[in-house]
């Protein structure tokens, strides 16, 4: 589990990145929470040589319109080298999320109860436009404009087809999308990520609703294990008593870049 929670680095297609041997750093869209991040960290050279460089490349991906874009969300995974953290905050870096990693075998996870919920794939461009407004809106991030969405739409929609993944979102009984949720097929693995449900609508069980159409998902396309990161105070105790256990915590540091 450790060797695939390692590999876990999702990039999108055609996102501007900076890497070398010790980092990746990329340029995410307007619309996720933290648009600019190191997604892992090897070991190599000192950590204070990787922090000035990652620092100096990040500076042409803030864009003043995006007031998040002004710091890196820097996370330190289960491999990080030791003394990373440390040497954030010497830099000034304040914490900024922490997650359970966690994992399940297919077929040994709990029955979810199903709520009165309508859920859909993202292969309908109606759905995947609910799907990346509720993950800015509950997350955090700036609006998607349609010719974005439509643009990345048959990608998205070919994806979901071809057993690749993509997001489900759960439609309550007056038509409102009120949660959603994401998933990338990987071989045998099945990441699940960007689970979320809009606060009034919190409580009616729509969370474990949508996780159980990706798991479902996840089996019918060969996945025999299923990892998410999960939020300590909010999906990771869900998660648990869904039946996954978990094999540490990562943690993101936000670290101003000018």
């Amino acid at each position: 589990m450790l060797a695939a929670s390692a590999a876990w680095a999702f990039v999108p297609a055609g996102a501007p990145r900076a890497e070398a041997d010790e980092y990746l750093l990329v340029r995410y869209p307007d619309w996720t929470e933290r648009p600019v991040q190191v997604v892992h960290t090897l070991a190599g050279r000192p950590i204070e040589q990787v922090v000035d460089e990652v620092l100096e490349r990040a500076r042409p991906m803030v864009d003043p319109a995006v007031p998040a874009s002004a710091d890196v969300a820097w996370w330190v995974r289960l491999d990080a080298p030791v003394g990373l953290e440390q040497a954030l905050v010497a830099r000034g870096a304040v914490l900024d999320e922490t997650v359970d990693v966690l994992a399940c075998s297919l077929g040994d996870e709990d029955d979810l109860p199903a709520p009165d919920v309508e859920l859909r794939w993202s292969d309908d461009l109606a759905v995947f436009a609910d799907a990346v407004r509720l993950s800015a809106e509950v997350f955090g991030g700036t609006a998607t404009d349609r010719a974005t969405l439509e643009a990345t739409f048959p990608g998205e929609q070919a994806k979901v087809r071809t057993g690749g993944g993509g997001a489900v979102v759960a439609y309550d009984e007056h038509g409102r999308a009120v949660g959603s949720g994401g998933l990338t097929m990987a071989g045998a693995d099945a990441r699940l990520w960007g689970g979320v449900v809009v606060p009034e609508a919190r409580g009616r069980g729509i969370y474990r609703a949508v996780l159980a159409a990706r798991l479902a998902y996840a089996r019918q396309h060969g996945a025999d294990l299923a990892i998410v990161k999960g939020r300590v105070q909010t999906s990771g105790p869900i998660l648990r008593r869904a039946g996954f256990a978990g094999f540490g915590q990562e943690r993101s540091w936000l670290l101003p870049i000018s």
